[in-house]
């Protein structure tokens, strides 16, 4: 059978075309007719693609070709987490946030020069509730017994409450300022814990020996970003296992748990950092 002519089939011209016509197809395979059909592309068009048109003209510019509108588009932040660096880090958004560079001058003689610094932190605010509130109740106190006293003529207690009044604010600016050079520091080896400001006291855990953590917050930590550390190594006491009002305690979480199983990937994003900047 030549040209789709059987034999003893009469040879029909116009079957012979027939034959010859491109059979237009959808994108599940399926004929279409070519008038309802965008994505066909006839013989002509290939042939005019290619520069082999069948009347000698030039090659259709393949801006002339049907447009693509309906493929599917995504945004920078969704191609993040697929996207890797050279070391397999991935390039995702940041799950904790920025390093600090350099410690701060009262943290920085506390670490020798082979250990690398990974943060500090002080307690959360919430820390100071107690001594705040007993030193406004004091200056309330205080305040009643002056009008009281004055109607007494009684000036010797009145200067005894003023006395005690300065002193228990003496005790409240102690508080603050303990609470401000308070610091719960994580390197790549330890954690520490430095506070005091007469008497320091430097409570040290190596991250190597640290067998279980957790934090725990209750109602009104969730609500104000704050919770109570809990470390416990090896079933031994030690000077450093609870923490409390800690500040994001999910971020610091975060943090040790990655220093501790994942200090390659800790590496490798602070390269990538220090080559941005």
């Amino acid at each position: 059978m030549i040209g789709g002519l059987g034999p003893g089939e009469p040879d029909d011209p116009d079957r012979r075309d027939r034959d010859t016509e491109p059979i237009p197809r959808t994108r599940d395979g399926s004929q279409q007719s070519p008038d309802n059909d965008p994505y066909f592309v006839g013989k002509a068009t290939v042939g005019a693609a290619a520069g082999g048109g069948p009347s000698g003209q030039s090659a259709m510019p393949t801006s002339s070709l049907p447009v693509v509108d309906d493929l599917p588009h995504f945004s920078e932040d969704e191609l993040a987490g697929l996207r890797f660096d050279a070391s397999g880090v991935p390039l995702g958004p940041r799950r904790v946030l920025p390093l600090e560079d350099e410690p701060s001058s009262m943290v920085a003689r506390y670490l020798f020069p082979t250990e690398r610094y990974r943060g500090e932190w002080k307690r959360h605010w919430i820390h100071l509730t107690n001594p705040l509130f007993i030193g406004v109740m004091a200056t309330f106190i205080l305040g009643y017994l002056s009008g009281f006293l004055a109607k007494q003529n009684v000036s010797g207690l009145w200067a005894a409450a003023v006395v005690i009044w300065a002193l228990v604010m003496s005790w409240v600016g102690w508080t603050v300022a303990d609470w401000y050079f308070d610091r719960f520091i994580l390197t790549n080896k330890r954690l520490m814990l430095v506070n005091g400001l007469i008497t320091r006291k430097v409570a040290m855990m190596p991250l190597l020996k640290v067998t279980d953590m957790k934090y725990e917050q209750t109602p009104l930590g969730r609500v104000l970003n704050y919770g109570t550390f809990v470390l416990e190594s090896a079933g031994q006491d030690q000077a450093l296992s609870k923490v409390d009002h800690m500040p994001n305690p999910n971020e610091l979480y975060l943090r040790i748990v990655e220093e501790m199983y994942e200090p390659a990937a800790v590496e490798a994003r602070l390269g990538r950092e220090g080559e941005e900047d």
